[in-house]
């Protein structure tokens, strides 16, 4: 059997964008990861004015998004976010988005496959320097965005203006963004999902002590799901508290072994790894 973290080519339909970490404040958020030596710059605020973000970018141009809520946020514009049980509650690793040409066009392939897929919507936001930034997005699935399935995001301002703020990475001790954690409550039901909706071949399964859980890893793609092995286990607590989707992401780095070196998740607050990729 294959390594859990075995190194696959990334799958061209599921390049990662970014992935999101959310909680109420920034600047602590920004500390947390300083922490554990990856640095981060702020990004701006949305254009909601609920929400406002910082990005520790890499050189394959992933990047995390921290996310959290405003200076006294419009609570309007909170309450419905998609994401504001995970801000209030400190959830850490909360979305992830894939990059697309056409977000129209794979829009209709997924609903071709059955998926349920909303309609592209436009947002942006301001840099701090007063650049504005605009791109669209489409939700994948029924659930809140970008949790079980990432969703789809293309620029129409250069995408380097939006994961570069300062026109380079924040850090080059790692090289992305590789592999995406996905707590599922029901593995098989999951698998068959994500088999529908990007015609993946059957993964290969394992459990993982290290995280308590049964594993599903897809060869060529970064999508690991995640069932809890107990119902005492975080995986199952995080599953009760902010339903499906990702619990941990890990990043690839030179440094890294053939399996996940995990930073201290109480320092952090939540769970980020690394593991062998080349620069």
């Amino acid at each position: 059997m294959l390594p859990f973290f075995a190194v696959f080519a990334l799958a061209a339909d599921l390049t990662i964008d970014h992935v999101t970490i959310s909680g109420k404040d920034l600047k602590q958020m920004q500390a947390q990861l300083a922490s554990v030596g990856i640095a981060s710059e702020f990004g701006g605020p949305h254009s909601n004015g609920a929400t406002q973000m910082a990005i520790a970018s890499f050189p394959d141009g992933s990047y995390l998004e921290l996310i959290a809520l405003q200076t006294n946020p419009n609570e309007k514009a909170l309450a419905a976010h998609y994401w504001s049980k995970q801000m209030v509650g400190n959830a850490g690793p909360t979305g992830w988005a894939v990059r697309s040409k056409d977000v129209a066009a794979e829009v209709a392939r997924l609903r071709t496959a059955g998926i349920v897929v909303g309609s592209p919507s436009k947002s942006g936001r301001e840099r701090p320097d007063g650049t504005k930034l605009d791109w669209e997005t489409a939700r994948v699935g029924e659930e809140p965005n970008g949790t079980f399935f990432p969703f789809l995001i293309r620029d129409f301002t250069p995408r380097e203006a939006r994961a570069f703020p300062t026109g380079k990475p924040t850090t080059t001790d790692f090289s992305g963004v590789k592999r995406v954690i996905i707590a599922v409550r029901d593995l098989n039901a999951s698998i068959k999902r994500y088999r529908q909706a990007y015609a993946l071949p059957q993964p290969s399964k394992q459990e993982d002590a290290s995280l308590n859980a049964h594993l599903a890893t897809f060869a060529g793609t970064p999508v690991i799901l995640a069932e809890p092995l107990t119902p005492q286990s975080w995986i199952a607590k995080r599953i009760d508290q902010f339903g499906e989707g990702p619990c941990a992401f890990v990043l690839g780095s030179p440094k890294g072994g053939p399996k996940v070196t995990w930073f201290d998740p109480q320092k952090l607050t939540w769970h980020l790894g690394y593991e062998k990729f080349d620069l």
